[in-house]
């Protein structure tokens, strides 16, 4: 959709400044320059106007005063995105909703919680888990990141592979839509067969259809016991290979998570974290289970370490303590930040059936081979998801603005021939969106164009993204 924006003049400022209140409204660019980026490389996209609503009202109105005008409008979280969901290309307005911070009501007879979009992933999970409840969805940025951007990327995280991602989870979304209407989604229940359903289309549409500014979440009984173990293994293909086996032997870990040799070491050396390397260990499955009797779950790491000696596992380190716990999680957790800290770097979010991970990383590295760049891969290995993060290392400027494209299309084009998608969680956004075609033919991508049209008529909300 090809829009000829307008930009913000001073009499349509002075508009905004009546709607939300002065106080609200930033535009000098000192005060707008962290809105300019997120977490996606070095990107920078400077808005013309960054509001902080207060109220679903607020969002209405400045929606409506922008379609008129045909501003370009960007929703934004914490911005901690990884595929530039939250920049502004087009400039125009950016709505943060950081003021929509407010847990309203935990339901703790029907399970479920209504919560507004702009808090902290981490401070739900924690209020919620002192009622003895359990939110599962808990991206590495949990401390950081806010619900409403989840719910705009279809978040995951470790536990996806036994909870399932935050399409489980959201029963209903109060959503005001690029002309200024304001609607529900759905409904409030657990079952829904009433129509179209809007609240799924809304989870992972990257703001482009609509601004989410209430959530109705399910809530399960919170885990009462976990163990923790990660086992060491002399191959990435072997490590891949045995989280397939785990399933097929009927265990259904809580998480499965991948880490290669690489990263753990830039993460010790990064946070100072205790731990002994062994020469002969090329990769790590960081493993999981929970529940509620101890019994059980002992005898299902009892069987899990069965199938690991299968796959030529050196070693199991059993976490005997929830301080060690923490330290292993936190290992992983922090593995994107070490990444990002040693090198420049490009991050991709490839899943395939899990079956397939000994093949797509095999070809992953190969393909780095051939156009000279190098790897460090990460991710969540129970549901197939592996984070690609490509660092320049000795690859000159010339090649890293040129070559690297094509090499990230063919690792793209390696995960759709394994049955997999080009992104599990962080999106498509605007760094991907050249990529979308190695997925869907233009019939698939017309009728997301055409979803776009229903409910953006003028094409003003999140421009440039996922097209």
């Amino acid at each position: 959709m090809n829009i000829d924006f307008n930009q913000i003049t001073a009499e349509i400022l002075a508009q905004i400044k009546a709607l939300v209140g002065e106080n609200a409204v930033l535009v000098e660019r000192e005060q707008t320059a962290s809105y300019a980026q997120d977490e996606t490389e070095d990107l920078e996209f400077f808005p013309e106007v960054v509001v902080k609503p207060e109220t679903a009202d607020q969002i209405s109105n400045l929606l409506k005063l922008c379609s008129q005008h045909r501003i370009p409008v960007t929703p934004r979280g914490a911005g901690t995105g990884l595929s530039g969901g939250a920049l502004p290309v087009h400039g125009g307005l950016l709505i943060s909703m950081e003021k929509f911070n407010q847990i309203i009501q935990i339901d703790e007879d029907n399970l479920q919680a209504r919560v507004q979009p702009g808090v902290i992933t981490e401070v739900f999970m924690d209020t919620v888990a002192a009622k003895g409840l359990y939110y599962p969805v808990d991206p590495s940025s949990k401390g950081s990141c806010l619900l409403g951007g989840n719910v705009a990327h279809g978040s995951g995280g470790p536990r996806v592979v036994k909870y399932g991602t935050i399409r489980e989870y959201i029963l209903n979304l109060e959503v005001v839509l690029p002309t200024g209407e304001i609607i529900w989604t759905g409904a409030d229940t657990l079952k829904y067969a009433s129509g179209y359903n809007l609240t799924q289309l809304m989870i992972g549409s990257e703001g482009t259809l609509g601004i989410v500014t209430q959530l109705v979440v399910k809530l399960i009984p919170k885990p009462t016991q976990d163990l923790l173990m990660l086992a060491s293994f002399p191959s990435n293909e072997q490590a891949c290979a045995a989280v397939s086996a785990i399933f097929k032997a009927g265990i259904v870990p809580s998480a499965v998570e991948f880490m290669e040799r690489k990263g753990v070491e830039w993460v010790i050396e990064k946070d100072h974290i205790a731990f002994d390397l062994k020469d002969d260990v090329a990769a790590f499955l960081l493993i999981e289970v929970d529940g509620h009797d101890l019994d059980t779950l002992f005898s299902d790491c009892e069987k899990i370490n069965q199938v690991l000696e299968d796959f030529q596992c050196s070693e199991v380190l059993f976490a005997d303590s929830s301080a060690q716990k923490e330290e292993l999680w936190r290992m992983r957790r922090t593995m994107a930040v070490s990444v990002k800290s040693n090198s420049v770097y490009k991050e991709e979010d490839t899943v395939v059936p899990r079956a397939a991970l000994p093949q797509l990383i095999a070809g992953i590295k190969s393909i780095g081979s051939n156009y000279g760049f190098e790897s460090i891969c990460y991710g969540h290995a129970g549901d197939g998801n592996l984070h690609v993060n490509i660092i320049k290392a000795e690859m000159s400027d010339a090649d890293w603005n040129t070559k690297l494209k094509d090499g990230i299309a063919e690792v793209f084009k390696l995960t759709v021939s394994l049955g997999g998608t080009i992104s599990g969680e962080h999106g498509i956004g605007l760094v991907q969106r050249e990529y979308m075609p190695i997925k869907y033919s233009e019939t698939h991508l017309n009728l997301m164009r055409g979803i776009k049209q229903v409910f953006d008529p003028n094409g003003i909300l999140n421009p440039g993204k996922i097209f």
